[in-house]
């Protein structure tokens, strides 16, 4: 039997996975297209690499990428002009910011934050507040999470079935 400490960081780390897992499947469902019944909200992240992260945890929906070789000036405005102030479907957040939660990662989002919100756009930052909490030492940005990609999707399909899968 396993000494009482690691016990407790096993148990530790199975309740973080939980939260992690429902946190993006919360996100993965209003990223998703309406058709599929989601609200198309988009997902912005840092880079290619987060983008093919979350495409490998199951997110179907629209993902902007923040360094796409544009000034953030530019970049906010696409946004503004594509996605609006709130989202139509759901009248929730316009746009969902996943920045990683490194130094850069913290710049850029305090920036676009910031900016956003001086054109009265709703933001969603709540999936990465719960990832930086449950998952921060594991995956220290959006990218790292691909390391836990084969236990997070079983807990996310629980929370969020994909809309290939019919019952």
């Amino acid at each position: 039997m396993p000494h009482r400490s690691e016990r407790r960081i096993k148990i530790s780390f199975t309740s973080s996975l939980f939260h992690s897992a429902r946190a993006l499947a919360q996100a993965r469902f209003r990223n998703r297209h309406p058709v599929n019944g989601g609200s198309g909200c988009p997902v912005i992240v840092e880079g290619r690499r987060d983008m093919e992260t979350l495409r490998a945890l199951g997110f179907e929906g629209p993902i902007e990428l923040v360094n796409r070789g544009w000034g953030q000036s530019r970049l906010i405005a696409h946004l503004y002009d594509l996605y609006g102030r709130k989202n139509p479907i759901d009248g929730g957040p316009a746009v969902m910011l996943m920045m990683d939660w490194d130094r850069t990662g913290i710049r850029i989002h305090k920036n676009l934050l910031g900016r956003m919100r001086s054109l009265d756009m709703m933001i969603d930052e709540s999936t990465r507040k719960t990832l930086m909490r449950t998952v921060e030492l594991k995956a220290p940005t959006i990218e790292g999470l691909k390391n836990l990609v084969d236990d997070l999707v079983p807990l996310i399909n629980l929370e969020d079935p994909p809309s290939d899968i019919v019952f």
